[in-house]
């Protein structure tokens, strides 16, 4: 396999695995004001992410570095055409992190209470910017010749970026629900499955417009006229899945297909864009490529040998961490 290729679907693998993870994470935090009625119920809902939600993150930084490395020219093009939106993206984070910790050090109901509204504000915004950026993204962009992006507020904020950003906030709560399904006792877990009968209709909703806007407003039914659909309906058919099996109470299969739905989104987008990392708006031959955009072969050589050694390493560590943590969290007395 070339190495361009091998590093474009590592990426892919990376950026698929963050939303799998942090996905749940990010639906979580919602739902510390949408089925937490009081500060241990909240507190109860923030343990089953407590040991994961920064490990999480690492599949974020990781597939951050890793396209610094591989592609350069993708992520010189990318981070200063999106300058603005990562900026927002990485104070956000911050700004749930900061409340994710302080509201465990805070002893004032008061301010416990503030804590717990910007954790649930930040788990929403997060995953909508991110959305936001990808559909952009997959959309075209204005770059020009010399690989240098200048958007105007309409190319990034959009009908289409709109939709796929309240989409993978939407597919993310699903996808806390059914966690928090697995991870708690009690009345939290109760009412995480009523919630869920409600929210599986709009998610439904929301895919088969968001669909529709993809035939729209991409070209990804032309050049990927098989892949497209077909990843399209996996994502709608895992979402009938989980709705089914989260009604009978099996969570974990309904977890399990709610992440795939999520997979399925991710790599609909990577394979559409390959062998592009980037589409020009301007001119199709202004796209950046996994060619145009990569690293030298001795540079790609040298990461792979790295990434085969501790990526192994990693991943253990993580499931091992999954493992231990695996039991259910109960209500904490008032």
């Amino acid at each position: 396999m070339d190495l361009t290729v091998f590093w474009f679907i590592l990426i892919a693998v990376l950026f698929t695995g963050f939303f799998f993870l942090e996905g749940f994470d990010f639906g979580v935090g919602m739902s510390t004001r949408l089925i937490a009625k009081n500060k241990n119920e909240r507190n109860q809902l923030m343990s089953t992410i407590g040991p994961f939600w920064d490990a999480n993150e690492v599949w974020l930084i990781t597939a951050g570095g890793a396209l610094f490395a591989a592609f350069p020219s993708w992520y010189a093009t990318m981070f200063s055409g999106y300058y603005t939106l990562f900026v927002i993206f990485l104070l956000v984070l911050i700004a749930r992190g900061v409340a994710i910790e302080y509201s465990h050090h805070t002893h004032t109901d008061k301010y416990i209470n503030y804590w717990h509204w910007l954790i649930f504000g930040s788990s929403a915004l997060a995953p909508f910017l991110l959305g936001m950026l990808f559909t952009s993204l997959v959309q075209g962009m204005p770059i020009d010749k010399d690989m240098h992006l200048f958007g105007t507020f309409t190319d990034y904020v959009n009908v289409y970026s709109v939709v796929g950003g309240v989409a993978v906030m939407l597919l993310s709560l699903v996808h806390g629900l059914t966690f928090i399904g697995i991870r708690t006792e009690g009345v939290v877990r109760e009412r995480a499955r009523q919630m869920l009968s409600k929210l599986f209709i709009v998610l439904l909703a929301g895919e088969v417009v968001f669909a529709v806007l993809t035939y729209t407003s991409t070209d990804f039914f032309t050049v990927r006229p098989v892949a497209t659909p077909v990843f399209l309906a996996i994502t709608v058919a895992c979402t009938l899945l989980a709705w089914a099996f989260a009604t009978k109470k099996k969570e974990s299969i309904a977890f399990t297909m709610t992440g795939l739905a999520f997979a399925s989104v991710v790599i609909m987008l990577f394979v559409g864009l390959f062998p592009r990392v980037m589409i020009s708006s301007i001119d199709p031959a202004f796209n950046l490529t996994i060619d145009n955009a990569s690293s030298g072969d001795y540079t790609l050589s040298v990461m792979t040998k790295i990434s085969v050694v501790l990526l192994p390493f990693v991943l253990g560590y993580q499931i091992w961490s999954y493992y231990i943590f695996r039991k259910r969290i109960h209500p904490t007395k008032k």
